[in-house]
């Protein structure tokens, strides 16, 4: 199977194309001859474009996209995250319909369904938050929204949602928080007891996995980590950011909803 991974110089992608090269044919989308060098030392082959400029034929002969890329910055211009995560998402998508890729994995976030309000026991029935205040939430939104429309019989099309990735390699929100609450920076909310759900890197990619394996087209699933966790436990714990594995049934609520089963309950996985 041969497979395009874009944002693969990053955390995300550079994870999922680490473990797809091991048994398949992976190319990776990059910008720069420093993204070229981190690109090949994963075992993949970079292809020079960018989002917003990908053509038929950087995907010739391509299966499936997985599709990392996305601007998250905590800050930035409205318009930035505009043409990054919708307007970027939405030509790679027409341009992989045309060139026959039979599968598109999008990789989304909780953040697609926030607005502001409490996320207790959500699951994917929640409406995408399409007019959050908040430039991340409301363009990862309107992304995964076209993700799902564009899914049609030869033209598959499912979105990821994982929640505060964490593992190793990441150097992006975990690492800040933690030099923060080190530093005595950090602002506990409600003294830090604040119920999270987490994702593990190796979930994540598990979950890429199985979303290519089985999932169903036009569908989003969420992604965590087996229970739930205080946000200060969780930034306090001794394998909290030192990329511990947890166990694999973190994903079961994944593997069961891709199984036909309907599981309740929070973003939390599920045991069998």
């Amino acid at each position: 199977m041969r497979i395009f991974i874009t944002g693969a110089s990053g955390f995300v992608g550079g994870a999922a194309a680490r473990h797809f090269a091991k048994s398949h044919d992976v190319i990776a989308m990059s910008r720069s001859e420093k993204s070229d060098a981190i690109i090949k030392a994963l075992g993949v082959t970079p292809i020079r474009c960018a989002l917003g400029e990908v053509t038929t034929e950087h995907l010739k002969g391509v299966d499936v996209i997985i599709h990392a890329a996305a601007k998250v910055e905590e800050w930035g211009p409205w318009a930035d995250y505009w043409k990054l995560n919708v307007d970027g998402t939405t030509q790679l998508l027409e341009t992989a319909k045309a060139a026959g890729v039979k599968t598109f994995i999008h990789i989304g976030t909780e953040a697609s369904v926030f607005y502001g309000q409490p996320m207790h026991n959500i699951d994917e029935t929640l409406p995408l938050a399409l007019r959050s205040p908040y430039p991340y939430s409301r363009t990862k939104a309107h992304a995964e929204k076209a993700v799902l429309a564009a899914n049609d019989e030869n033209f598959r099309t499912i979105s990821v949602r994982p929640r505060m990735i964490w593992g190793p390699g990441d150097k992006t929100i975990l690492p800040v928080v933690l030099e923060m609450i080190e530093k005595g920076l950090f602002l506990w909310v409600d003294g830090g007891r604040a119920l999270t759900s987490t994702t593990h890197i190796d979930n994540l990619v598990h979950g890429i996995d199985l979303a290519i394996e089985r999932g169903k087209g036009g569908e989003a699933y969420f992604i965590t980590d087996e229970g739930t966790r205080s946000l200060r436990e969780f930034f306090h714990r001794p394998d909290g950011h030192q990329g511990s594995h947890p166990a694999r049934q973190g994903n079961a609520r994944l593997a069961g909803r891709m199984a036909g089963a309907d599981y309740g309950g929070d973003l939390a996985g599920i045991k069998p």
